[in-house]
């Protein structure tokens, strides 16, 4: 855990299981290691990537967590949940959606993901692959796409196996925008 403080503190993309997939994160404050997350992905600009939170505590300090949303939050969080909001601060690049001014956020379910999300705050995470392909589900399928291209990844398998539910909370209504393992 030491040496992926250390790398996210400095910068560096790390691997992190979580409880969907197995993913790679970086610090959502700083801008070169946002576009680090993207380059190694491959990942198209337009398709931003979202936070993740060790408390609620945090979530609220980033985004507005509130009415229906915090509803949601305290029944299915931590899991499979990430409600769209309204981000409170600004955060670099590609997280969240800057012309819509939303951001994606979710608590979740894996102790190791929750230890460092406390310990460290909000990272700006997306699913271990490479865009287009399968997810990595452990941090041995994660080494094998990525290698050293990722300086530390934390051992763990990503127990869930499918992408969180995806709600979208800034509206009058709540908008599913992706089917996930959480109902609503």
């Amino acid at each position: 855990m030491i040496d992926a403080l250390a790398a996210v503190r400095d910068g560096e993309v790390i691997g992190l299981p979580t409880d969907t997939v197995y993913g790679i994160g970086a610090d959502p404050f700083n801008p070169e290691a946002v576009a680090r997350l993207f380059d190694l992905k491959g990942r198209p600009e337009h398709k931003p990537v979202g936070v993740l939170v060790g408390n609620l505590d945090q979530a609220e300090e980033i985004a507005d967590i509130y009415d229906e949303a915090a509803h949601l939050a305290r029944i299915h969080w931590p899991g499979a949940l990430t409600l769209v909001v309204r981000p409170k601060v600004v955060m670099a690049d590609w997280v969240g959606d800057k012309a819509l001014r939303t951001v994606g956020v979710r608590m979740p379910d894996h102790p190791v993901a929750r230890e460092l999300l406390i310990e460290f705050g909000p990272l700006a995470v997306t699913s271990a692959n490479e865009s287009g392909g399968a997810e990595a589900m452990s941090d041995v399928e994660a080494r094998r796409v990525f290698g050293e291209r990722i300086r530390v990844y934390l051992e763990g398998t990503a127990p869930g196996g499918a992408a969180s539910t995806v709600v979208d909370a800034t509206g009058a209504h709540l908008v599913v925008l992706r089917e996930g393992p959480v109902e609503i």
